[in-house]
């Protein structure tokens, strides 16, 4: 290495020759995007009315799938379907077993009502 190349790597290009020039790299960061797999397979075992669970996992696995493949629109569409297929899901689940529990409740208060109207007409 010659004196001048040695000057030249230690202190740089000289400053008046060329302009400065700057190198921008944009380095897409990573998107996260939530597939809601575990909520959807918890609605699809414990609520699954109307078989909401089922299709909301099913959209969980697809948003997945596009999240593996680099696809990040496909994935943020299927889980934003996945996310609201899992609220009305839940919602509809609270409501129904609610409901449900209701229903028993009446319908056992009303025979328990029968049996001691039965047992005051016989007598005892």
């Amino acid at each position: 290495m010659s004196k001048e190349e040695h000057e030249v790597a230690v202190l740089g290009a000289p400053q008046g020759q060329a302009p400065a020039t700057t190198t921008v790299i944009s380095i897409p960061r990573e998107t996260s995007v939530p597939d809601h797999i575990v909520w959807s397979l918890f609605n699809t075992v414990f609520m699954n009315w109307c078989c909401l669970g089922f299709v909301a996992f099913a959209y969980s696995v697809k948003s997945r799938d596009r999240k593996m493949v680099g696809d990040v629109t496909g994935a943020q569409s299927y889980a934003s379907t996945a996310k609201c297929l899992n609220i009305w899901a839940l919602v509809l689940g609270i409501f129904l077993t609610i409901g449900s529990i209701v229903l028993l409740v009446f319908a056992y208060l009303a025979a328990y009502q029968m049996s001691l109207e039965m047992m005051k007409n016989r007598g005892y």
